[in-house]
């Protein structure tokens, strides 16, 4: 399938997905925000898929929200409850654009270059790493506009930094320089150069491809489930987890692979979901 707000490749197992509207700062139209949710159910049904990339193109990994959307969000109903409740929907169904960014069964990365912006920083905050170019900078803009920031900002970002930082960038909408974004944890490294970026985080992408897509599969899933539950609760779940998987021929592999010292290879895993 052709997308016309980003493009899309798998290559060695890993997905790049790399926004492709430069001339308006790669803003969120309606049609993004339609087709981030397809192509991560695309990528649901892509056995060879083992990891994603998250990129962009131009001088800003994007300015966020595209301001056309806020018009389209009008209701027609005469009753202002009904235009409420329709609202309340919308508003759900632009958090699922990015859920599906937390939930994907791969690990997902984002590769930020100059300004990550308003719903760019909900869509990192869904990410499971984040890197950034000595240019980047941060801004959590809704607050600017009056608005309280509801897309995944404020829910999933003070698991990823401090809160009082956190809290900081929220209530004054200061920028976020990428050396501060790196001391506070929110990205993992700061390169030189947006190409340099590119090509590490490629490589890391690549080197995460190359492992037990059932152990990375199960890593991801219990550190969301961790995230989002007690420590006894993950470890009662792990423990299930592992109680069906140990044994399995992604074990045998490694082992084998260990003994002859040789990198093993994985078989994908079968993907059928109904129509």
């Amino acid at each position: 399938m052709a997308y016309q707000c980003f493009d899309f490749s798998v290559a060695a197992h890993v997905a790049q997905i790399r926004f492709n509207r430069p001339d308006k700062r790669n803003s969120m139209t309606l049609a993004f925000w339609k087709e981030i949710h397809a192509v991560f159910g695309a990528i649901a049904e892509q056995p060879d898929v083992r990891c994603v990339v998250i990129s962009s193109s131009g001088p800003h990994f994007t300015a966020g929200m595209d301001i056309s959307v806020f018009g389209s969000m009008q209701s027609e109903a005469q009753d202002e409850a009904r235009r409420r409740e329709n609202l309340r929907r919308q508003v759900l169904w632009f958090q699922e654009c990015f859920s599906v960014i937390d939930r994907c069964r791969v690990p997902v990365l984002a590769a930020v270059q100059g300004g990550c912006i308003g719903g760019g920083v909900d869509l990192i905050s869904a990410c499971d790493m984040r890197y950034c170019s000595a240019d980047a900078f941060f801004v959590i803009k809704e607050i600017d506009l009056g608005i309280v920031a509801d897309v995944g900002t404020l829910q999933r970002l003070p698991h990823q930094m401090p809160q009082g930082l956190m809290r900081e960038l929220a209530y004054t909408g200061r920028p976020l320089a990428a050396a501060d974004a790196k001391a506070c944890g929110l990205v993992n490294e700061v390169y030189a150069s947006h190409e340099q970026m590119l090509e590490q985080v490629i490589g890391i992408a690549r080197t995460i491809a190359a492992k037990s897509p059932l152990a990375i599969v199960g890593t991801k899933e219990m550190l969301n489930f961790a995230r989002d539950h007690t420590i006894a609760e993950g470890l009662n779940y792990v423990a299930t987890w592992n109680a069906g998987m140990l044994g399995s021929a992604d074990l045998m592999a490694a082992l084998a692979g260990t003994r002859a010292k040789e990198t093993p290879r994985y078989d994908n895993i079968d993907i059928k979901l109904k129509a």
